[in-house]
């Protein structure tokens, strides 16, 4: 969670461990403190922690063609996976997410390795 000067939260990350990868299922980040850093900080937080946990990839899937998503993810070193190159697991979390009602629009799976550097 982040929480703003107050004290009060103001964005969360929720993730998920698969197949040896921190598969991030949700990111939000309150639009009143929008395009401050939050959302970078708190993947930057779940990459130090799949470090400490000796995961060697972090995931997410997003909108493909919504402007905001995938290429904020793309500026975050996030890749687009080929749909052969997208492991079982992770098909399956995005049929989950189909069911869930999240097909409307395209959707992308993305990866990127985590950090080279353990936290300090």
């Amino acid at each position: 969670m982040a929480a703003g000067p107050e004290g009060d939260a103001v964005g969360y990350i929720l993730v998920e461990v698969h197949g040896g990868w921190a598969h991030i299922e949700q990111v939000t980040v309150h639009p009143d403190h929008g395009r401050r850093g939050i959302g970078a900080a708190l993947i930057g937080h779940v990459d130090h922690w799949a470090a400490e946990q000796g995961l060697e990839r972090l995931s997410l899937t997003t909108f493909r063609d919504v402007p905001w998503n995938a290429p904020y993810y793309e500026r975050l070193d996030f890749r687009h996976l080929p749909a052969t190159e997208v492991p079982s697991w992770l098909q399956d979390v995005m049929e989950r997410e189909e069911r869930h009602g999240l097909a409307d629009w395209p959707r992308a799976a993305m990866t990127r390795t985590r950090a080279a550097h353990p936290p300090a």
